[in-house]
């Protein structure tokens, strides 16, 4: 894998562009970005997902929302992937690893299986309080965390120490406020408001996306998709034919601050 950086003082080019474009205007392309912390199938879709915003880096606009993909395992039933107990996500998360590249620690599932994703799910909308770029980032870090490391990301003292993390890397992110949020209730509520978006958009699957131009036309795609496949749906929504050119993945890299080796493979369409 290619490093992180650990000394990102600045913001980062993806940084102003988010913070540019807040709303799609003409020839720009909302995208509503249901997800979770530990969805396998999120993770595995990080390469074409990075890629297409990468492209379309100019005139997309993306918000985050939180799905609570296990609120615990006494009343979880997958019935789609035969799931209802943590020993059973180790194959599911072994087939993704599989069908994407992305690399899993699947044996989590055996030796220290996350209880809830309530918990990751709080933190990352703790840290959206403070920025688009930094619950971005944060996610991120969480994600790689448990799917690189191995890491359970349940537990608080480990949601703490990606904090830690993210706070070395960013000078705008105050951990202190991180923390206040977490125990005053704001980081809950704005996660049960999350809650509520998805349920009342009726998204029972982790990733979805929904992609809408400033017309207000949309397309939702649900699950895990190849890089073609949002590509079409981003420029048939732009009007906007993108060619594929070879990606400088220095420059990559940089825009991403770290990368996988399947991100830089994706990206440079050595695998699809």
């Amino acid at each position: 894998m290619f490093q992180k950086k650990k000394t990102a003082m600045i913001k980062s080019a993806r940084d102003q562009k988010n913070d540019d474009l807040k709303s799609p205007k003409a020839g720009q392309l909302e995208l509503i970005y249901y997800t979770d912390p530990l969805c396998c199938w999120s993770w595995a879709m990080e390469p074409q997902l990075r890629k297409l915003r990468y492209i379309f880096r100019n005139q997309i606009c993306l918000r985050h929302c939180m799905g609570g993909l296990v609120p615990d395992w006494k009343n979880y039933n997958d019935e789609i992937n035969s799931v209802n107990r943590p020993l059973q996500l180790g194959p599911v998360w072994m087939h993704a690893a599989q069908i994407s590249g992305m690399p899993m620690q699947s044996s989590i599932w055996m030796q220290d299986p996350p209880r809830s994703s309530y918990p990751p799910c709080i933190a990352v909308k703790a840290v959206f309080l403070q920025s688009e770029t930094l619950g971005e980032s944060y996610l991120r870090l969480l994600r790689e965390a448990i799917m690189l490391n191995g890491k359970n990301i349940a537990n608080n003292s480990v949601l703490l120490e990606v904090a830690e993390i993210l706070s070395k890397q960013r000078f705008d992110f105050d951990l202190s406020t991180f923390e206040d949020d977490i125990k005053n209730g704001n980081g809950l509520e704005s996660f049960r408001k999350d809650l509520q978006e998805v349920k009342m958009k009726s998204i029972i699957r982790f990733p979805s996306l929904i992609m809408k131009n400033a017309e207000g036309k949309a397309l939702i795609m649900t699950g895990y998709r190849p890089f073609e496949v949002l590509l079409n749906a981003a420029e048939k929504l732009t009007g906007c034919q993108h060619t594929d050119p070879k990606i400088d993945i220095d420059k990559y890299k940089a825009y991403w601050q770290g990368l996988t080796a399947r991100e830089a493979e994706v990206a440079n369409n050595v695998i699809d």
